[in-house]
């Protein structure tokens, strides 16, 4: 059995080990950052535990790596922060220490594309796999995005599409087997890094969809004390998604989507359009901020839950009304 020194070393192979504003890295007791001039530092902490995030039978030791930075990028790209370093622990029992090379290359491989360094981390002993990362990211002075700053009449856009992830859970748990692109959905989500930085000029407040689309929103509403109405319908989804879903509650609730919802003042809406034209970028019209607390969903079945929670099971159902088609 390697010691706790060589799987350090291991582990740290495929990262880079050298980085703008990294003083000191791996290997001291603490790692020495040095932040741009001007910016403000945005710091996001996340876990991946087996049994609860994923499950062995269905992700790759690689996909485990990949997820575990994937849904702390996430919250940067909320925020519209640049990254720049992250700390990585592993808790995990001794037969799972084989694993850990292959972990390393899938987060790796992300940080690389993502442009974030491994400043540092640790290892224990667990009774079961979990990776904890704390992220670092910078943004300009005072300009954070947050989810306190919405206004009523403000734009809500969604990147993306919803839905997949927690579809490709539920063929599973009949089992059948989601295709490639459902599956990459849940294994390998793709944090919204470069549409958080173009969003930063235009929008007034944001969040990443992790828990299911309606609680995320709650979150906005309770923190900016407006309500929310949005249309169901308008919510983006896959072809797939359309083919095989039984109707669009899971769109609405089922998490993981690691997608923005973002706030845009009216008066820079068509210019935020244009500018996501222009990049490429995927952005949806589903609904706006209003005066009247509560969220309010248009076309749409009433729904059990409004999504997921660790301690709780699914959350309760949205406050508001849901009203269906009209006709």
């Amino acid at each position: 059995m390697p010691t706790e020194f060589e799987l350090i070393d291991r582990f740290l192979k495929p990262f880079a080990r050298k980085g703008a504003g990294v003083v000191i890295g791996p290997g001291d007791d603490c790692a020495v950052l040095r932040p741009s001039p001007g910016a403000d530092l945005c710091v996001t902490t996340d876990a991946v535990v087996e049994g609860v995030h994923f499950t062995s039978a269905f992700f790759s030791d690689a996909d485990i790596g990949h997820k575990a930075l994937a849904v702390n990028l996430s919250d940067l790209a909320a925020m519209g922060a640049r990254p720049r370093w992250f700390v990585c622990s592993v808790a995990c029992p001794p037969e799972a220490l084989a694993r850990l090379p292959a972990i390393a290359r899938g987060m790796a491989r992300l940080a690389a594309k993502s442009a974030i360094m491994l400043a540092g981390g640790n290892f224990a002993r667990a009774d079961a796999l979990s990776l904890h990362i704390t992220a670092f990211g910078e943004v300009a002075r005072g300009e954070a995005l947050t989810r306190s700053r919405a206004r009523p009449k403000d734009r809500i856009y969604v990147t993306g599409t919803f839905g997949d992830a927690a579809l490709g859970l539920a063929l599973r748990s009949i089992g059948r087997k989601p295709g490639a692109a459902v599956a990459a959905r849940q294994l390998r989500p793709e944090p919204r890094l470069k549409m958080g930085l173009l969003a930063r000029g235009f929008a007034r407040a944001a969040i990443d969809v992790s828990d299911g689309l309606v609680q995320d929103l709650g979150h906005v509403a309770e923190a900016s004390g407006v309500g929310i109405r949005i249309d169901a319908q308008k919510v983006p989804t896959s072809r797939t998604f359309g083919d095989l879903a039984a109707n669009r509650d899971l769109a609405l609730t089922g998490g993981e989507d690691y997608e923005l919802v973002l706030f845009v003042p009216p008066a820079r809406a068509v210019a935020f359009e244009r500018a996501c034209k222009q990049a490429r970028e995927q952005v949806t019209l589903i609904g706006e901020a209003t005066k009247k607390p509560g969220i309010e969903l248009l076309n749409a079945p009433q729904l059990a839950h409004t999504g997921f929670d660790h301690f709780g099971g699914p959350a309760s159902r949205p406050r508001g009304r849901a009203r269906r088609p009209k006709g």
